[in-house]
């Protein structure tokens, strides 16, 4: 079996078990109609008011910095396990990632965007 051939039927297969558990889900699912359903919903407390409402850019930005940096201690892991291999090449590396990192950081904090308030 070729490459091509082998992709189209992989392709062709996730096509198919996508539909078939959507068409499966349409079909044996319950269906209930009510207005309670389209009201936004917060932690059980009914909304006062319009849903529409500024918030800080800035608690946005924080937890992004927060994803930012923890998926990067996620690739300190497989570093981690190889370390003695890797020798000095490895450890200048990995130096030289952590000094973005933290070079990040210190842009961030320059920045302000780490004031909760």
């Amino acid at each position: 079996m070729s490459s091509l051939s082998l992709f189209l039927v992989v392709l062709l297969t996730g096509i198919v078990l996508v539909v078939a558990g959507l068409s499966t889900a349409l079909l044996l699912a319950p269906r209930s109609f009510n207005f309670q359903k389209g009201e936004p919903y917060e932690c059980g407390i009914p909304t006062h008011g319009t849903s529409w409402m500024q918030f800080k850019a800035g608690y946005y930005l924080y937890a992004i910095l927060y994803l930012m940096f923890d998926v990067e201690a996620i690739f300190l892991f497989p570093w981690a396990t190889i370390v003695r291999d890797l020798g000095f090449q490895g450890l200048y590396s990995i130096t030289f990632f952590i000094v973005i990192l933290g070079l990040g950081l210190a842009y961030a904090w320059k920045k302000g965007v780490l004031k909760w308030m």
